[in-house]
């Protein structure tokens, strides 16, 4: 008896122990704490694909893959560059910062993925298309007008459709080779107030459509924010794409919204959505989702878990991040897929094989601000620590040159080399307060220099430190802290940059050693 006793309690023990670890290998809320915003997702047998918004970033309109909906890589940009006119080249003093390509639309049908997108800095609606998702390559069209917030819709009677709009929704049908809208046809508002289960009478109208079509029904999913509330997930339904459709507020909490439904293989559904998480941007998050009287119910007791039934990954920085030695061997890709330039680049002014094993970045002509060099490229910031190490030969810098290590916004920070009247500096500029200050100037007279960025978004602490290194070992802080912040201008979270940029003569140029990417910061504050 007494051995069944034991038998039992240590049996009690083992499955309590299971238990736990089982708890402890779920995962978190948010599933990527980087700025990864407005989600669009499929899943192809047991594999899943999104697509996100980069806007002035360079390639763009990024491809994720995952087979658990937990851990994701990057494998493929549907462009390399949007088009080429000049606020999207940096050129005669435009920009496209917080433009550029918005919100995108992923879909599988017969075999071909396609994913759209629409911009307002062109103004217009682009589909790119392709058999391989992964190694392209993409078929690219383009039509006006940019059809604003648009979700692409392949129904079952072979027909294709565009829902866009803001507030009132429209419905567009277009050409059955999606180069345009259909002739003869004119679009038709299917939703006249799509904010209007809210109640609200002001603040953000109902945008960022997806409509997904479920045993028969179609679900159109978008975001409102009523003036004094929060974001806030609202959910139509109608028997027939052009309606009627019935609307009710589905989800509000902690302001995750704007997204849509998936589901595993194992008929589990969850809703992707994201929440604006301060200066590391927009972050996505999912909620569990079952369905009552044909309606998709998100949340736990309407709530964003804590934690989700998913299992944890086992990596500790996201695959949409990557340090980099600047080694290239004779197949490897040019940059991996991490990198996305600030604006599209002019390829004649950056070299992986000039000087091999670095990154070489040239300046190709005299700028005024960092805001609008050429060239500087970047890889997302994330939370809710990150840190970023690269080291600079600086031998070949003119006078007037600036090059280093950013965090790109329009309140940005940098620590980095300056040439003023032949000497060299290290220096960090602090441009927190919207106005570029150089807080603090160390001669340098060696020719390779390290620098660090910390970033902390613990909290929304949302503070980053800057130090630099002679040797690679010892650190000395420099500057002050950059309060960083979410801006509407640059619509983005902060980005990691390597630059290099002329203020009095073009010609010169830098090379980087390596970028080293970390989930921890150092005590050095």
């Amino acid at each position: 008896m007494k051995m069944k006793l034991i038998d039992l309690t240590l049996l009690s023990l083992f499955l309590l122990v299971c238990s736990l670890t089982s708890q402890a290998q779920k995962v978190s809320n948010p599933i990527i704490h980087a700025d990864v915003p407005d989600l669009s997702m499929i899943r192809v047998g047991d594999t899943y694909y999104m697509s996100s918004t980069t806007m002035h970033m360079s390639p763009g309109l990024p491809i994720m893959k995952s087979k658990d909906l937990v851990y994701w890589h990057l494998v493929s940009y549907a462009y390399d560059v949007l088009d080429d006119v000049d606020a999207l080249n940096l050129n005669n003093g435009k920009n496209a910062y917080g433009q550029g390509s918005w919100a995108s639309s992923l879909r599988y049908h017969n075999n071909t993925y396609y994913v759209s997108t629409f911009s307002s800095t062109t103004g217009k609606t682009y589909i790119y298309s392709t058999q391989n998702i992964e190694k392209g390559p993409w078929k690219k069209s383009s039509f006006k007008p940019s059809l604003h917030d648009h979700s692409l819709f392949f129904d079952d009677d072979g027909r294709v459709y565009m829902v866009y709009g803001g507030g009132k929704l429209r419905l567009a049908e277009l050409n059955k080779d999606l180069s345009g809208i259909k002739a003869g046809t004119t679009d038709q508002v299917i939703i006249e107030n799509a904010a209007s289960p809210t109640g609200a009478t002001a603040g953000l109208p109902a945008e960022g459509s997806q409509l997904f079509k479920i045993k028969g029904k179609y679900y159109l999913f978008n975001i409102s924010w009523p003036a004094g509330g929060m974001r806030t997930v609202i959910i139509h339904r109608a028997d027939k794409i052009t309606g009627p459709y019935e609307g009710r507020v589905a989800f509000q909490d902690k302001g995750v919204a704007q997204g849509g439904l998936i589901s595993t293989p194992k008929g589990e559904w969850f809703a992707y959505l994201f929440r604006d998480f301060g200066a590391v941007g927009r972050i996505p998050y999912f909620v569990p989702v079952k369905w009552e009287n044909e309606w998709p119910v998100l949340g736990i007791d309407r709530k964003v878990p804590e934690t989700l039934d998913l299992p944890a990954s086992n990596h500790a920085v996201s695959g949409i991040v990557a340090s980099d030695e600047f080694n290239r061997g004779k197949n490897d890709p040019s940059l991996p897929l991490a990198w996305q330039w600030n604006h599209n680049p002019d390829d004649r002014f950056w070299s992986l094989k000039q000087h091999n094993g670095y990154l070489r970045l040239l300046t190709g002509r005299v700028d005024t601000s960092i805001l609008s060099a050429r060239n500087t490229l970047t890889q997302r910031a994330f939370g809710p620590e990150s840190s970023a190490i690269t080291s600079i030969d600086i031998a070949d810098m003119k006078d007037g040159d600036r090059a280093g290590l950013l965090l790109l916004q329009k309140k940005y920070g940098w620590v980095g080399i300056k040439v003023d009247a032949g000497s060299k500096s290290i220096v960090m500029i602090n441009a927190s307060s919207g106005v570029p200050e150089e807080v603090k100037s160390v001669p340098v007279s060696q020719k390779k220099v390290y620098l660090k960025a910390d970033c902390d978004f613990n909290d929304r602490t949302d503070k980053a430190y800057f130090y630099y290194s002679l040797d690679g070992t010892t650190w000395e802080r420099i500057g002050s802290s950059l309060q960083m912040s979410y801006t509407l201008p640059h619509f983005m979270g902060y980005r990691f940059g390597l630059f290099n940029y002329a203020t009095k003569i073009a010609g010169g140029y830098v090379d980087f050693d390596f970028f080293r990417v970390s989930d921890k910061i150092t005590a050095l504050k």
